[in-house]
């Protein structure tokens, strides 16, 4: 009897690895512009730094990711008075379904960041430290590290980007998809909670995304921004609830959570072009 065995399909392979970094970068830090011939991983664990890159330009922040693609050009800089934790892993391979992650930041859930770890504990089982050395030409290997330790970090490496690229889409318009959703579900988010002080800040970090991409995307759905849209929201709120009449423009004003009825009257006449008591002066007027 013979038995038929089945070729591995492999359609992710990592060939080579550069390095394993693991940085606490000071303030004000900043790079260089670079351009090598391998991939390069770059990965906020806390604090955030501004990415300067061929496909993208922004704010990388807590548990975000990025993959510049072999040949990009990239650079970095931290914040003031931030001194974030990064974790940089150069390594090469081919395949394209890598390249949607240079375009877009991705936040990490923990299960991914689990599998981040594992790859760092293996690529300090098998190179030498120090690992904050920027630039560094050559990572010096340990002369004893334990059985497989080389293979672990290839295998634990390709698992861990075959299993981004299953979840997050090997294709732009997946890419796009999953961008599309997140955005339908910040509306909601912000339908249930226009009225409390939303900020950027917390919806980036709630939805997993930096502040450049969000206002970005926000905008190109929809053709306005995210305040404009938050504006939108309250001044059809603030209409409807004066048409009715039963509440006060004080009252009003309080319960679509602005500061105080000053700012609320100054804030409505911006938007309609007189004040709220004109407004439902004419309103009231125009009954039968």
């Amino acid at each position: 009897m013979e038995f038929k065995l089945l070729n591995f399909d492999v359609p992710m392979e990592i060939s080579r690895i550069a390095n394993v970094h693991y940085f606490e970068f000071k303030n004000e830090y900043q790079t260089i512009d670079d351009s090598h011939n391998f991939c390069e991983l770059l990965y906020v664990e806390k604090g955030s730094i501004c990415v300067y890159a061929d496909n993208y330009s922004g704010i990388l922040s807590d548990n975000q990711m990025i993959i510049h693609r072999a040949g990009e050009t990239h650079s970095l800089q931290c914040n003031e008075n931030i001194f974030p934790h990064v974790i940089i892993i150069g390594f090469e391979c081919q395949a394209p379904q890598l390249d949607p992650f240079a375009t877009s930041p991705i936040t990490l859930q923990p299960a991914h960041r689990k599998m981040l770890a594992e790859i760092m504990k293996e690529g300090m089982n098998l190179f030498a430290p120090p690992y904050d050395i920027p630039n560094t030409l050559e990572m010096k290997k340990r002369s004893i590290t334990p059985f497989g330790t080389a293979q672990m970090l290839k295998l634990n490496l390709e698992m861990f980007l075959i299993t981004l690229v299953r979840e997050y889409g090997s294709s732009s318009d997946s890419h796009k998809n999953a961008c599309d959703n997140r955005l339908s579900e910040i509306c909601n988010y912000i339908a249930e909670h226009y009225t409390e002080r939303i900020l950027l800040d917390n919806i980036c970090f709630l939805f997993g995304m930096n502040k450049t991409s969000l206002c970005q995307n926000f905008r190109n759905e929809y053709g306005i921004t995210i305040l404009n849209y938050i504006d939108q929201l309250k001044l059809k709120d603030a209409k409807k609830l004066l048409r009715k009449g039963k509440l006060s423009v004080t009252e009003i004003s309080e319960q679509l959570g602005f500061a105080s009825v000053h700012y609320f009257s100054r804030y409505f006449k911006k938007h309609a072009g007189m004040s709220p008591k004109e407004y439902q002066a004419i309103q009231i007027a125009s009954l039968p």
